[in-house]
């Protein structure tokens, strides 16, 4: 008896770890299910904006993810983004690039997200998780296009036509880093706070269900 209320004054305190959760419920996996299908639907509903060149598309499917992330934990975000662009890649253009990146820069979207609301269940905890969320994905889309994604692209379409796409909407774009700077930065913040806006008024509207499955 004393071992075991030892135990718990320990993990009231965090000296020692919770148990290990093994299984998911059936309300957990029919929520990721669903919000799964959802963003893949939203996925291929992508559109382009005048302001960034036409092969950037902009779509809504990280509000499903980010809603899973907050009702159930970041896994279930992870694996809605993973789900979506395991669907998207069949009918790709780009090779798998552009589902690597979305899964990549999704992921480094609905984690921190999923973790800071997971221990702060409040208004201020959701604004606060969003916001660490967008500063995320957008640090996550600036060194992924650097560093590895328009490397690859420049594998299939010679840098100086990538860098030409770029300039026929933002002259800016004369070179890689401006390129990331003034169009893929810009993009992925616009992006990524059109889902934080949707995704705050909808989850409270949406919670009681998912609770509810």
């Amino acid at each position: 008896m004393v071992v075991t209320i030892n135990a718990r004054i320990l993990r009231r305190f965090w000296i020692l770890p919770a148990p290990a959760k093994t299984s998911f419920t059936a309300r957990e996996v029919t929520t990721t299910a669903i919000m799964s299908a959802i963003a893949s639907v939203l996925m291929f509903l992508d559109f382009a904006l005048p302001i960034f060149p036409p092969f950037m598309k902009m779509d809504i499917s990280n509000v499903p993810a980010l809603i899973s992330s907050f009702a159930i934990g970041p896994w279930s975000g992870v694996l809605v983004e993973l789900i979506k662009n395991a669907v998207n890649v069949t009918h790709t253009s780009t090779g798998g690039i552009g589902e690597m990146a979305s899964f990549t820069i999704g992921a480094a979207y609905v984690v921190p997200a999923g973790l800071i609301y997971r221990r702060r269940k409040t208004i201020r905890g959701a604004l606060l998780s969003l916001a660490a969320g967008i500063f995320a994905t957008s640090l996550a889309a600036v060194l992924a296009n650097y560093f590895v994604l328009i490397p690859l692209y420049s594998r299939i379409i010679p840098i100086d036509t990538l860098i030409g796409m770029y300039q026929a909407v933002n002259p800016y774009a004369a070179t890689m880093p401006k390129i990331v700077l003034t169009t893929v930065l810009p993009f992925n913040l616009l992006k990524a706070s059109i889902a934080a806006l949707l995704t705050f008024p909808l989850y409270k509207r949406l919670s009681p269900v998912i609770r509810g499955l």
